[in-house]
């Protein structure tokens, strides 16, 4: 059994690489573009809906030789993948199935190499129509090498590598754990212990603020306000970086300790509509962290299970009775003389229904 995995590096492209790779994304997004306005007006006008292999056999007649084929092709199969999944929220009902949109200079990062024309020679990525380019290949690369895709952030550029890797599985542990997830504190596991919540994002709120109130006040169109805005997305970058790897970090421990992990089949996007707790529940990034135990499990044959959130709060993990209490209470008081951290008592209650017969939701 195989499995994908992405290998993410930096990369430093001369004056001249770094021209050739504006100008490539420069096309690729304006091929993008003109692929969902030519679908747009055939089916306005005709009636008629295209496909991408409709879209790939005109390519041949466009003068676009500073770009590699299987590039171009990818740029018209990620717009047919945009009608695709416009048309599969249609189908499931969604409020808001949103409609393929043109992207911006800033909404379109990336293009992808998705067969051939790149290769790897040691410290250096050679891509087919630009050159080769200095990287950071800061750690080992496993597996077969699927695609490439060269990607812009802000002022930075990066190659991901997304690779077919062998199952490997990790040793058993013949342990088990109940997770919590929480504000005050990140994680609660049913063991007792604590992973406490960095809250990256109120940590540097009051520097953001700053630095968006002053992008506020420049003009648009400005220099000043490119530089400035620059300013701000580096800053959001480095909340996304700090946060990336505490969650990859934590994720990682629990997997390599537990040969079960249990979470709460948790609403998320039902729980950031809360206006009070949306901002806290975002900063902690839930979802991400379920996602990345979940995949890594998988990758290290470990099991995830997920179970009904009800009353695991509210219900006492040694005589089973309800024992209501506000949010604000943190410590669980039972009559049968429990007294026990209200989310220890809660990580307990979720690994008993993870592990009983029938109690797992997936």
């Amino acid at each position: 059994m195989s499995i994908i995995r992405t290998y993410k590096f930096r990369i430093y492209p001369s004056k001249s690489q770094k021209e050739k790779l504006e100008r490539t994304l420069g096309t690729c997004r304006h091929l993008y573009n003109t692929a969902l306005e030519q679908r747009k007006t055939a089916y306005k006008r005709c009636q008629v809906s295209l496909n991408y292999y409709d879209q790939a056999k005109e390519l041949k007649d466009l003068e676009l030789k500073h770009i590699h084929s299987q590039v171009l092709q990818d740029v018209l199969k990620r717009a047919d993948r945009s009608f695709q999944n416009f048309f599969r929220r249609i189908k499931q009902g969604e409020e808001k199935p949103g409609y393929p949109r043109y992207k911006s200079y800033n909404r379109y990062n990336s293009f992808t190499y998705p067969q051939s024309g790149f290769s790897l020679d040691k410290n250096k990525i050679k891509l087919s129509k630009i050159g080769n380019i200095k990287a950071k290949l800061h750690r080992q690369i496993q597996g077969t090498i699927k695609t490439c895709t060269i990607t812009r952030e802000i002022n930075n550029w990066y190659v991901c590598f997304s690779c077919e890797v062998e199952h490997t599985p990790l040793p058993k542990t013949n342990k088990t754990i109940g997770v919590d997830m929480g504000l005050e504190k990140f994680v609660s596991l049913s063991n007792g212990e604590h992973i406490s919540n960095p809250r990256y994002l109120r940590q540097s709120e009051t520097e953001l603020k700053h630095e968006q109130r002053k992008l506020s006040r420049k003009k648009k169109g400005s220099n000043s306000r490119q530089k400035q805005r620059e300013i701000v997305a580096k800053l959001h970058k480095k909340i996304y970086n700090q946060r990336n790897d505490f969650l990859h970090k934590e994720s990682r421990k629990l997997v390599n300790a537990y040969d079960l992990i249990v979470f709460e089949d948790l609403k998320i996007k039902n729980m950031v509509k809360n206006t009070r707790l949306s901002k806290s529940i975002s900063d902690a990034s839930w979802g991400r962290f379920i996602e990345l135990t979940t995949y890594k499990a998988e990758s290290a044959g470990r099991e995830v299970r997920f179970v009904n959130p009800k009353s695991t709060s509210q219900k006492c993990s040694s005589c089973g009775q309800i024992v209501k209490k506000s949010l604000s209470a943190r410590v669980h008081r039972c009559t049968c003389g429990l007294t026990l951290d209200r989310d220890t008592n809660a990580a307990i209650n979720i690994l008993r229904l993870g592990t009983n017969p029938g109690g797992a939701t997936a």
